[in-house]
C-alpha cells in the first residue's frame, strides 16, 4: 500500500460545537473506538490545547501485556473545526515516545445541526525502527473508521425531550 492514511466521512445529526466537544472530551473514546481497544481514560480532564498528554487504558489480544496503556499528545487543536493527537507510550522516566500515527477529526458544519466529520489515521510519520518491529499499518480492519464515526454521532445526538401526549 502506497497510501499512508485511511479516512472515512459520515454526516452526524448535532451541531459542530456538541460534536467537538464531544471529542475533546477523553472519557467519551472508549465508547467512540471502533475497535474495543480502548477500555478507559486515565486522565479526565477535556482536551484544550496543542501538547496536552492524556492517557488511555487499553486492551488488545495481540499486544505483549494485553492490558497496557497510551500517552497521547494533542497535536491539532481548532475549536470547533478540528482535533487530532498522536500515540506513543510514557516510559518509566516520564519522557513520552509518540509512534508517529496521528488521529485527527476535521469538522464541517452543514447547517445549524449537522455536522460532516472526517477521520483520519495516518501512519506517514512512523519512524523506521517502529516499522521493524512488523508492526502492520493500520493495525485495524476498513470497518473501524466507519463503526467509531457512527459511535460518536451516537453519542453527539442530543435526544428530544420526551413530548406530552406524543
Amino acid at each position: 500500500m502506497d497510501q499512508e492514511n485511511v479516512s472515512a466521512t459520515l454526516t452526524v445529526a448535532a451541531p459542530v460545537a456538541r460534536v467537538f466537544a464531544v471529542l475533546a472530551d477523553p472519557t467519551t473514546h472508549a465508547a467512540i473506538d471502533g475497535t474495543g481497544w480502548v477500555q478507559e481514560s486515565v486522565d479526565r480532564a477535556p482536551l484544550t490545547e496543542v501538547g496536552q498528554i492524556f492517557r488511555m487504558d487499553m486492551y488488545h489480544a495481540g499486544h505483549p501485556n494485553r492490558d497496557y496503556q497510551v500517552a497521547n499528545q494533542v497535536q491539532v487543536f481548532d475549536p470547533p473545526r478540528a482535533i487530532g493527537w498522536l500515540t506513543g507510550t510514557e516510559k518509566d522516566d516520564g519522557r513520552l515516545e509518540l509512534g508517529g500515527w496521528i488521529w485527527r477529526y476535521d469538522l464541517t458544519p452543514l447547517g445549524p445541526s449537522e455536522t460532516e466529520v472526517t477521520l483520519t489515521y495516518d501512519w506517514s510519520a512512523v519512524p523506521r525502527f517502529i516499522r521493524d518491529r512488523g508492526i502492520r499499518f493500520p493495525p485495524f480492519g476498513p470497518e473501524h473508521l466507519s463503526n467509531s464515526l457512527h459511535h460518536l454521532a451516537g453519542l453527539a445526538v442530543i435526544p428530544e425531550p420526551d413530548r406530552p401526549g406524543s
